[in-house]
C-alpha cells in the first residue's frame, strides 16, 4: 500500500549550506536519511529549482547528486546581479539563498522518518 502524499517545505526534512562566489550561488542540500534523498533527486531538478528562484537568478541551474552524502550540490549562475560586491540586494546574498531553498515546497509520502517525529 502506497502512502499519502504532503507536500511540505523542503526545511521540514532537508538542511541546507550556500555560499557565493563571484556571481555564482553554491548550495549543498541534504536529506536526513537515504529514503528521503530520493525523494529530493527525484523532486529537485534544476527545472524545479530555476522556477523556485525566478526572476531572482538570470543564469542556468546545475545539479549534482552526491548519493554517499545524501547530498544535492546546486550552483546557480547569474545569481547576484554580476557579484557580492556589485550587487544592490545586500541582503539576498550567497548566504540567506539556503534559507530561500528551504522554503521551496514539494510532495512527498507522508511516512519519511522526519515526518514521523
Amino acid at each position: 500500500m502506497c502512502a499519502a502524499k504532503v507536500t511540505v517545505p523542503l526545511a521540514k526534512i532537508a538542511h541546507a549550506r550556500s555560499g557565493d562566489k563571484g556571481d555564482l550561488i553554491d548550495l549543498g542540500l541534504f536529506a536526513y536519511d537515504e529514503v528521503t534523498y530520493q525523494h529530493l533527486v527525484d523532486k529537485i531538478t534544476t527545472k524545479a529549482i530555476a522556477k523556485h528562484f525566478d526572476p531572482i537568478i538570470t543564469g542556468k541551474v546545475e545539479r549534482w547528486c552526491l548519493p554517499n552524502l545524501w547530498a544535492l550540490k546546486i550552483v546557480l549562475h547569474g545569481a547576484l546581479q554580476g557579484g557580492a560586491s556589485r550587487s544592490l540586494r545586500s541582503d539576498n546574498l550567497g548566504k540567506s539563498f539556503g534559507s530561500m531553498l528551504l522554503r521551496m515546497h514539494i510532495e512527498v509520502p507522508n511516512d519519511l522518518p522526519r515526518l514521523k517525529q
